[in-house]
């Protein structure tokens, strides 16, 4: 695809074909080794204009960064939704749901935070896709059995920035490859103090098992901008990981996608989930 630089004016300009948020409410749990308790969270829902429940539509989970909770994406930043009704009325992706959930557990808390970005794959299998898609018409069709969940991966997406692309690789692509078959992750890989060469061993393990298992890899998209903080070792990694992995394979399955004098912000976020609406589920 044509990949731009700046926000399309008209794609933040007012339109009648409003998408809904709605508040979800959901039961959950720590699930920590010395002891799991019980969490009630919450998350934003994104209907999109003409929502319809005979109609089942691909369902995008996506993540905030550190320091933030589940209102970034729609309440802290209202045009984010503004963008989606305008791109899917302007058919430029297919109508969706998008889930914008979080790894914190009612308190942000820094401190447990890149631990919490793995550690929430449990609460994301067991708990958040299966109320989700129970209640939504996404094509589970009701059925959130594993099996069912894993049989319709093809229609589920995870995209996430800063940790939220922390959260991407370690919660949905090395844990539950087997429920999405599409990864945005945006700003980053493993931080700066991670193992970058664990990173590439990590990716690349999971994308050969999956294969050998039947399950294919639709795209990873993966962004950032060339001044981002994140930028360096995202791109190293994902570098690599491209030259060890078969499975990977340039505009067929995957792209990295930088904006130039792009920073760690939510202007090139958005940007980044214009992009990726374009690709997922294509």
């Amino acid at each position: 695809m044509n990949y731009i630089y700046e926000m399309p004016d008209e794609m933040l300009a007012d339109t009648d074909k409003r998408g809904t948020v709605e508040r979800f409410m959901y039961h959950s749990e720590t699930y920590d080794a010395d002891g799991s308790v019980a969490l009630h969270k919450g998350a934003w829902v994104y209907l999109p204009y003409g929502y319809d429940v005979s109609q089942k539509y691909n369902i995008l989970y996506l993540s905030h960064g550190g320091g933030v909770n589940e209102d970034w994406w729609f309440k802290m930043f209202p045009d984010t939704v503004t963008i989606i009704d305008n791109m899917i009325a302007k058919g430029l992706c297919k109508p969706c749901i998008i889930v914008t959930p979080t790894f914190y557990r009612g308190v942000v808390d820094d401190k447990i935070a890149e631990y919490l970005t793995e550690h929430f794959h449990m609460e994301l299998r067991n708990d958040l896709i299966p109320a989700i898609e129970a209640k939504y018409s996404t094509y589970a069709d009701g059925d959130v059995s594993e099996e069912n969940l894993i049989k319709t991966r093809s229609h589920r997406a995870f995209a996430g920035l800063s940790l939220g692309s922390m959260t991407t690789y370690r919660a949905a692509l090395y844990h539950n490859y087997d429920l999405f078959s599409w990864y945005g992750p945006f700003s980053g890989c493993c931080g700066p103090k991670g193992d970058r060469a664990a990173e590439v061993k990590r990716i690349t393990d999971t994308l050969i098992e999956g294969e050998k298992q039947g399950l294919p890899l639709d795209f990873m998209f993966c962004c950032n901008g060339d001044k981002d903080i994140a930028y360096e070792e995202h791109i190293e990694i994902m570098e690599k990981a491209v030259r060890e992995c078969p499975i990977l394979k340039q505009d067929e399955n995957y792209d990295f996608f930088t904006i130039p004098g792009g920073i760690h912000d939510m202007k090139a976020w958005q940007l980044h989930l214009y992009h990726a609406l374009q690709i997922f589920f294509h």
